[in-house]
């Protein structure tokens, strides 16, 4: 613990502002990005003169600044009076109808009605209002490879690329973002999207040590109370960050939880022990988020397989459609989308006697999953 004036008033923190460690928060700067905003300013600046703009393909590792440039880019053409920018979490809005109320949402500024209105009449909707606005519409599908862990993928773009064919006059521009480095998006979309979706590709690589150290610094400048995280510590958050692929937001959830390590033990300065006992929590960040968007059923097979770990794919079958009742195509469903998402690791192994049998493994520790599943 601190000594004398180093303690921490009952009433005083380590942080001016705690909401910079949101993951939501945009910063002012976007630093080690320009060459992929510059790219994305030239596919959009078509739409700034009222023309369809091109459609882009975001790609790179979790973490490396994908969501924030599009946000950026949002909020500067927020000023443009005729173009209107909808940003989808496909994490949370994993079918082309659901992808649609977004965009209904965006344009309108209430909620299509939740049921008796089909996607044909919404889709109308949307692109009757763009026309009579002369509004041009940017959408960014975030996360997009969870559209094609649901196999809505090719539906949901084929609807938005054709648009003004269905209904002339309407423009509509895409971007599609993904972290996933192993789905090649173009080749797993259907023959009649591929001969319409030709994107402007802009790849999002690994930030490097020096990069991260740049980056988080502004966060704890603006973050922190002034010297409660000196350039030792912030070294140590870097490494961590490296280690962890580069993710970014492992070192802002990690900056995050060290300050309340040390106001834990009521110190007015961040120590490099406070970074260490936070890295085992920080770390697990990917998991936490893949785990929030994951339906019942899916959590209900992680738990059983946390249960079954090394298993056959057969006992573990048993024991799932013991607990959700569930059928052996939906539990088929729920293995790849996992194996996908890198949840699971699925394999298929010769078994003596029995020709070949899928092995299931988590891919993360057991305890850690079944944790972040309470």
């Amino acid at each position: 613990m601190s000594e004398g004036g180093d303690m921490l008033g009952w009433d005083e923190s380590v942080f001016r502002d705690e909401h910079v460690f949101d993951f939501e928060y945009v910063p002012e700067t976007f630093r080690h990005r320009d060459e992929q905003m510059e790219t994305l300013k030239y596919a959009l600046r078509p739409a700034v003169r009222g023309s369809r703009p091109l459609n882009v393909m975001a790609r790179g590792p979790p973490g490396t600044g994908k969501t924030t440039a599009v946000q950026k880019l949002f909020g500067e053409l927020a000023s443009v009076s005729d173009v209107r920018t909808v940003q989808v979490n496909c994490q949370v809005d994993s079918t082309r109808y659901s992808v649609f109320s977004r965009l209904f949402e965006g344009i309108f500024e209430y909620e299509p009605p939740t049921s008796g209105i089909s996607f044909k009449k919404l889709f109308g909707q949307i692109t009757d209002r763009l026309v009579e606005e002369d509004e041009v519409l940017v959408v960014a599908l975030d996360d997009v490879n969870y559209l094609f862990y649901e196999n809505e993928a090719s539906d949901t773009l084929y609807s938005l690329l054709r648009a003004h064919e269905a209904h002339s006059g309407a423009k509509i521009g895409v971007i599609v973002v993904s972290s996933d480095l192993d789905l090649d998006v173009i080749s797993e979309l259907d023959g009649r999207v591929q001969s319409v979706f030709r994107p402007e590709e802009v790849y999002f690589s690994k930030y490097g040590e020096r990069e991260i150290v740049d980056i988080l610094q502004e966060r704890v400048d603006r973050g922190f109370r002034e010297g409660a995280v000196g350039p030792q510590v912030l070294d140590r958050v870097a490494e961590r960050t490296a280690e962890s692929g580069g993710d970014l937001r492992v070192g802002i959830d990690l900056l995050r939880r060290a300050g309340l390590n040390a106001e834990m033990r009521a110190s007015t300065e961040v120590e490099v022990e406070d970074v260490d006992r936070a890295y085992e929590k920080a770390k697990h960040v990917h998991l936490s988020r893949h785990l929030r968007g994951l339906s019942e059923s899916e959590r209900a097979f992680l738990r059983v397989l946390a249960e079954h770990d090394g298993k056959r794919a057969g006992e573990v079958y048993d024991a799932f459609n013991a607990e959700t009742d569930l059928g052996y195509t939906r539990y088929s469903e729920i293995i790849n989308k996992l194996d996908q998402l890198g949840l699971v690791d699925a394999e298929y192994a010769e078994v003596e006697g029995r020709g070949r049998s899928r092995e299931l493994r988590l891919a993360y520790d057991a305890e850690a999953i079944l944790d972040r599943l309470e």
